[in-house]
């Protein structure tokens, strides 16, 4: 299954909590929590290079199924991670953060959890 595609987020549940427990400023917080992010995702078999705009912060993260890499985080702390192909599903896990990305149809769900805070974002390809 290919996630290659330029997805608009529609939906977002628990942002706040979730952002204040991985540490993001407050300031950041109420900047971001109304913005719409705009996922784009370029697949070349096992290489994935993912851009995540939210305003104007621009997250991408470049990387192989399977193989440690150093990834971005929402904080912007730089971790050595390795992004699995699970069921169908990206997951991977960054510091305390699990993150699970899947696509169904033209829709791309990414939950992230961190202790019990559920942040789920759900995002349709345009």
């Amino acid at each position: 299954m290919s996630f290659a595609g330029k997805y608009v987020m529609q939906t977002q549940e628990n942002f706040v909590p979730f952002m204040k427990a991985i540490g993001l400023p407050d300031d950041l917080i109420e900047k971001g929590k109304d913005i719409k992010s705009v996922s784009e995702i370029e697949q070349n078999g096992n290489h994935f290079v993912v851009t995540v705009t939210t305003g104007s912060k621009v997250l991408r993260n470049e990387f192989n199924i399977g193989e440690e890499t150093e990834i971005e985080t929402l904080t912007s702390d730089k971790v050595l991670s390795t992004v699995n192909l699970v069921d169908g599903k990206l997951v991977v896990k960054l510091k305390s953060v699990t993150s699970v990305t899947e696509l169904t149809g033209d829709i791309l769900t990414n939950v992230m959890t961190v202790k019990d805070i559920v942040y789920k974002r759900v995002s349709k390809k345009v």
